[in-house]
């Protein structure tokens, strides 16, 4: 395992720049169908978040990845919020942990020597999970997972789908919902996307290609049309169940054949397994059968078969105990390495591509896979020219894991120190593998992708400037940084005098600018894509600090500080940047926001153009204070440090009350605290409290106080 942060303010900033990564990937997987990572990948993110969060416990954050399933549910369809939550499942990856899986279920039960822990295992397909919602017996509801707590209504759209019964028989519950996943057959999924683009050539359009059968079932099953969706070739399998008046059975086996008897398709290598060994085996025989069977899986899924035993093992976070999934190891081939292409992304990280020499694997053709970073290509001691071994992780998107050819004599691959669009200088901070342009918005590559950024729905949410019409005014020079985009108005008369622009829509457009002329500061924060500063932490910043030209003062404050700071006489490096980060954090007093944040807000004012770009942009727009409602109470405006153990509210809790009071909560105690609230076990805050003469409560005060509000 990597090693684990050595303090505190490390800790946060990496789980605060891990839950934004996860949410990120969420999205771009189960809300925009466009997966830019392998599962493997996401699963060590996840993995990475785990660790950190078990070796710092007190740091984990109310967005936590392990708190969360899937992503927000798309803007288009109607919301349904589930009636049982729709959870996610933990992974293993060897059987060693699928071993330690089932003693893990021994010892929560304190199971006796001879009480076998049966089993169900079954492939793990990769779909959209989906629950069907009968009542009287009749499909009422059908409802993507979402979130796991609000997922999509389909019902128009799953009543396509021939797999599903519209009905069930008369012995069924009177509230019954089946749990499965909406899926494309591989097959199925080639001869769409060859109709796609023979139909899109016809009519002289760019043709819409899926990467992969899951995002064509996904894209296809949350379509606002159900007749597209009667046009694809979904299937269905069932998995599960979620609510019921009645539960046909007392063990998973039972019920999900009785489920199969009601019309449900189910896997042929659903099987019910005595105790770990039969469940392994079975995980051998669908590993070989996998590439041969008509759709996608990546492992196979246990769960304890005793359904009083599932009861009583419950869950923890947004899985449940009694169920694990076991990952297959990824499909690999040869080929030949043909060059490196670097691409620059939105924050401006530079990527490498391998373009390779037209492989098969895994029943796929692959033409290009990630190199991650320039450790990644160091480690691997890749050249184009040489012969690598390919891998397909999760059956997304590739990267190399061998070179059978790196002891020639050829040199080494150097990696840019520029970038390759704009030139500017690619740098990379302590203790960061990845090189990042430093042109900002006037780097081409990164201009486009953080303009969509700034109008996107999390941001600034302007209708009507989608990605084309974005890219067109990029290329008639009209707009090169957020501010021009208020001033697009100057442009009317030639918009109107362009293909697709008519009155209405040009007037459309410039009336959904105008209307963001006074923005949600948090929105506007969170949309110049400052690195670290997702939307949670803009909030979190805009509650202490209220203003952007308070944000602005605190970066300069952190320059300031990072220049007055120096090493002490013999100090190492590492020991100075931890006493730097720890004075760059307690400076910026907000709970959850670390030294991280501070160092990327220093950077971006640190450089002219971007201060420019700030200034440019405050010109045209004038977003009001954030406000946060409170109550009046006696801690209102104060600084306030919870600490130890809170025995009858948990910490977001007691963070919630404290900012319905009008007060900030701050993570660590400083000069600027005004009140520390001390559960039992507190250490070194509440000794810090003590020496610098702050105020301290217990828990049963601090109720007080928050029932005196008004």
């Amino acid at each position: 395992m990597e090693k684990l942060p050595a303090t505190e303010t490390e800790a946060a900033a990496e789980l605060e720049t891990l839950a934004s990564e996860i949410a990120r990937h969420n999205r771009l997987y189960h809300t925009d169908d466009a997966p830019e990572i392998s599962d493997a990948e996401y699963d060590a993110l996840m993995r990475r978040n785990a660790a950190i969060e078990a070796a710092f416990p007190d740091l984990v954050r109310a967005d936590s990845p392990s708190k969360l399933v899937g992503s927000a549910p798309a803007g288009h369809l109607a919301k349904v919020r589930h009636a049982q939550a729709m959870m996610s499942l933990d992974n293993a990856f060897s059987d060693d942990e699928v071993v330690e899986f089932v003693l893990r279920v021994r010892r929560f039960l304190k199971l006796g020597e001879d009480d076998r822990v049966a089993l169900t295992a079954e492939p793990k397909i990769d779909g959209l999970s989906c629950s069907l919602r009968y009542e009287n017996r009749k499909l009422v509801l059908a409802a993507t997972r979402g979130d796991g707590q609000v997922g999509e209504n389909v019902t128009p759209n799953v009543l396509t789908i021939s797999d599903i019964p519209t009905e069930l028989p008369a012995d069924a519950p009177d509230v019954f919902e089946v749990r499965g996943e909406v899926y494309m057959a591989k097959d199925d999924f080639l001869a769409l996307n060859a109709r796609l683009l023979a139909e899109a050539e016809e009519a002289g359009k760019e043709a819409r290609q899926f990467a992969n059968p899951r995002n064509a079932a996904a894209g296809s099953l949350r379509q606002k049309d159900a007749a597209v969706t009667a046009a694809r070739p979904l299937r269905f399998l069932a998995h599960g169940w979620g609510e019921a008046s009645a539960v046909p059975g007392t063990t998973q086996y039972e019920v999900m054949k009785t489920i199969e008897r009601w019309g449900f398709p189910l896997h042929p290598l659903f099987i019910e397994c005595v105790q770990v060994e039969p469940a392994l085996a079975q995980y051998r025989r669908i590993e070989k059968q996998r590439a041969d069977l008509p759709f996608d899986i990546d492992g196979v899924v246990y769960k304890v078969d005793r359904l009083d035993w599932q009861a009583r093992l419950g869950s923890v976070g947004r899985a449940p105990r009694w169920a694990i999934a076991h990952k297959f190891p990824a499909e690999r081939a040869q080929t030949t390495l043909n060059a490196i292409d670097i691409q620059v992304g939105r924050t401006g990280k530079l990527t490498p591509v391998a373009r390779l020499e037209p492989v098969t694997v895994g029943g796929v053709t692959v033409t290009n896979a990630t190199l991650h970073n320039a450790d990644e290509i160091a480690r691997l001691g890749v050249r184009p020219g040489d012969r690598v071994v390919l891998q397909r992780a999760g059956d997304v998107i590739p990267q190399i894991v061998e070179n059978l050819t790196r002891d020639d004599a050829r040199e080494a691959y150097i990696f840019p120190t520029h970038c390759p669009i704009c030139q500017s200088e690619a740098t990379r901070e302590e203790g960061e593998v990845d090189y990042r342009c430093t042109g900002g918005l006037i780097c081409p590559a990164q201009r486009h992708e953080r303009l969509r950024h700034f109008v996107s729905r999390g941001a600034l949410d302007i209708e009507g400037l989608g990605d084309k019409t974005i890219a067109e005014f990029l290329e008639l020079g009209w707009i090169a940084e957020p501010a021009d985009i208020f001033r697009l108005a100057a442009h009317r008369d030639e918009l109107l005098g362009r293909e697709g622009w008519k009155d209405k829509s040009v007037d459309n457009l410039l009336a959904a600018i105008e209307a963001k002329r006074a923005p949600d500061a948090v929105r506007l924060l969170f949309g110049l894509g400052i690195r670290h500063v997702g939307s949670v932490t803009a909030r979190d910043l805009l509650k202490r600090y209220s203003t952007l030209p308070a944000i602005q003062a605190l970066a300069d404050e952190v320059i300031a500080l990072r220049g007055a700071m120096t090493p002490n006489e013999g100090e190492e490096a590492s020991k100075f940047q931890t006493r730097l980060d720890k004075a760059i954090a307690e400076h910026i007093g907000v709970e959850n926001v670390g030294a991280a944040v501070g160092h990327a807000l220093a950077d971006f004012f640190h450089e002219p153009h971007n201060r420019a770009v700030w200034d440019d942009l405050l010109a045209e727009v004038s977003p009001p204070p954030f406000v946060v409602e409170a109550r009046d109470s006696e801690v209102s405006g104060q600084t306030i440090v919870f600490t130890g153990s809170l025995e009858t509210l948990s910490r977001d809790e007691a963070k919630a009350q404290a900012e319905s009071l009008g007060a900030r909560v701050a993570g660590s105690v400083s000069a600027k605290t005004d009140l520390v609230v001390a559960g039992p076990g507190a250490g070194s805050k509440l000794k810090k409290a003590a020496e610098l003469g702050i105020r301290v409560i217990d828990e049963a005060q601090w109720a007080e106080i928050v029932g005196s509000a008004r």
